[in-house]
């Protein structure tokens, strides 16, 4: 049962974290310290940014609701982020940092010009917007179960979180949230992981509870389905703006690289105490709803001050990613659109006022939409946000990247615009046994190579 004591502490940590993130707004003196903090991170900072954002509602209560069900193969979903944080640091953070650029169509620009890079914006700043509703369901869901405030309060109380992360200290301020929410999220799951451990005498007792299928098998939905999502995160994370902005704002090549490695280490822990968790509930409370796994741990088992805490940092979890996903919007919005469609004389205070204003109107949006698809899926919302990125974005990236001078500038406009139209129209319309997203990513792979290779060849022929 919830006590007042939860109630203090989780007020108290989030006014905390809230106050940090105002805090940092002393350090933003320009447009650029704003979007990606003057490029002068290190790589415990950059880690901070995008922990910030991975480290979500599906990292936690989304996982200990899946151990509940179906056991250690919840790992999967911490597991495909932190592959997609090595694959960050080893193939992407070097060139993408040495770029010296604020957004994924900026670099996509350099390769298949203005229109491409304008495309890229529109149809990702959409895609992400579509995330974001998702989470602040997600934070309304713990506000509303937890503390049984009206679905009006609790719509309120999310938006005004996310814009105190990031309207004052914009990057740095969710790079402060994000290391502080890693340090008490850490905190609370180590204790969490002593009082599962400690109930089931270890490791042993666990799998006496348990039988070994599906409990613990990884690959308890098949080989091919548990693959498929570690991939569908390595496509999702490196087609994002929020993660990609990472890279760009270390202090050099080098810090950019730590910061995605860091948050590769950290993250799987937080995704096996959580599966722990879910088994321990399914141990002891098998009646519970899957998805109050969590929750219900926290209020029923820990101390009320250290379970507010950690109430708090759930909230924190869900809100920092709206918010690291909020300042990607804006960020492309004021130097891809506002810069070079809008006002190109634009002086620096202009576009600091403009990424501002950006937050603000984005998250009344997102309050609009919330309040209009209340009863809708969250996952929905995760799903499409997915289709839509890594089918706009991820095989031009790779084409800008490693094949330059091969990719014709044409070609890539076309797989911007038409792979997520064929992606979206799949999804509707096609068959549901193959996923949207690979459609969306073999349209785009075809597009790009077959229109390149198609004007060459008409090159070599003239």
């Amino acid at each position: 049962m919830i006590t007042p004591v939860h109630y203090f502490s989780t007020c108290i940590t989030l006014l905390f974290v809230s106050y940090l993130g105002y805090h940092t707004t002393k350090k933003v003196k320009s447009s650029q310290d704003f979007a990606v903090g003057g490029r002068r991170l290190s790589g415990i900072q950059v880690s901070g940014s995008i922990i910030a954002t991975i480290v979500g509602g599906a990292s936690t209560i989304g996982t200990a609701q899946l151990a509940f069900q179906k056991g250690v193969s919840a790992v999967w979903f911490t597991l495909g982020a932190s592959i997609a944080c090595l694959f960050l640091g080893l193939f992407m953070a070097g060139p993408l940092r040495r770029a010296e650029v604020d957004t994924i169509p900026q670099f996509l620009s350099r390769t298949y010009g203005v229109y491409a890079g304008i495309a890229a914006s529109v149809l990702t700043s959409f895609a992400i917007f579509v995330h974001i509703t998702g989470q602040v369901l997600s934070a309304v869901a713990i506000l509303t179960s937890i503390f049984h405030v009206g679905v009006i309060i609790a719509v309120f109380i999310s938006i005004i979180l996310i814009i105190s992360y990031i309207f004052f200290g914009g990057f740095l301020g969710t790079s402060m949230v994000g290391i502080v929410k890693s340090i008490l999220l850490y905190f609370t799951l180590i204790i969490s992981g002593i009082i599962v451990y400690n109930y089931f005498h270890g490791m042993s007792g666990l799998a006496a509870t348990f039988p070994k299928e599906p409990w613990f098998n990884l690959f308890s939905d098949g080989i091919y389905a548990s693959i498929a999502q570690g991939f569908s995160m390595v496509v999702g994370i490196t087609s994002t703006q929020t993660y990609l902005q990472a890279m760009f704002s270390g202090k050099d090549e080098k810090e950019s690289k730590k910061g995605a490695f860091i948050s590769a280490l950290l993250i799987p822990p937080v995704g096996f105490i959580c599966t722990l968790i879910g088994l321990y509930m399914r141990s002891v409370n098998p009646g519970i709803i899957p998805k109050e796994a969590l929750p219900t741990f926290i209020i029923t088992y820990l101390n009320p001050w250290i379970g507010g805490i950690t109430i708090a940092t759930l909230i924190i979890s869900v809100i920092g990613t709206g918010a690291g996903l909020t300042l990607g919007i804006s960020t492309m919005i004021n130097r891809d659109i506002y810069v070079k469609c809008i006002n190109k004389e634009a002086d620096d205070q202009k576009q600091l006022l403009v990424l501002r204003s950006s937050v603000c109107i984005i998250s009344l949006l997102t309050m609009m939409m919330v309040f209009t698809n209340m009863d809708s899926l969250i996952l929905e919302w995760g799903f499409l946000s997915m289709a839509l990125r890594g089918t706009t974005i991820f095989i031009p990236l790779l084409g800008a990247l490693y094949f330059k001078e091969k990719v014709n500038p044409l070609a890539g406009i076309v797989a911007i615009i038409v792979a997520p139209i064929i992606s979206v129209l799949w999804g509707i319309f096609g068959i549901e046994s193959i996923n949207s997203l690979y459609i969306g990513l073999g349209s785009s792979s075809i597009l790009l190579i077959g229109i390149s290779m198609f004007s060459k060849k008409k090159e070599v022929n003239s």
